[in-house]
């Protein structure tokens, strides 16, 4: 009995360990997605959590992308990227909330948010 108990703690271990692993891996990855013809892309992590935007001037000014200097290009995207990370926190903090109602405050593990 105590053999099999033995076992599997160290097959525990292992999966734990291979988790563990594979998130890392997954905070690594990059992951782009583009509009139609490549006018802005977005990064993202394995995980799905939103790293940056890339807007092209002529995303901004189809007629005259020349027109569009860096400075404002670099500011919508620091702003786009500052809702989209406000909105991710403000989701998860929501979801956190309502889970905790749901389960009374006792962590069950799988249904962590």
């Amino acid at each position: 009995m105590a053999m099999n108990f033995m076992n599997l703690m160290k097959q525990v271990q292992n999966v734990q360990a291979k988790a563990m692993a594979a998130k890392g891996e997954l905070e690594a990855l990059e992951i782009i997605g583009e509009s139609t013809g490549g006018y802005v892309q977005v990064l993202y992590d394995g995980q799905g959590k939103f790293k940056s935007i890339k807007i092209s001037p002529e995303a901004i000014n189809p007629e005259n992308p020349s027109s569009v200097d860096s400075e404002t290009v670099e500011m919508l995207e620091d702003l786009i990227t500052s809702a989209i990370n406000e909105a991710t926190e403000k989701a998860a903090k929501e979801m956190s909330d309502r889970m905790k109602k749901i389960t009374g405050g006792v962590n069950i593990p799988g249904l962590s948010f």
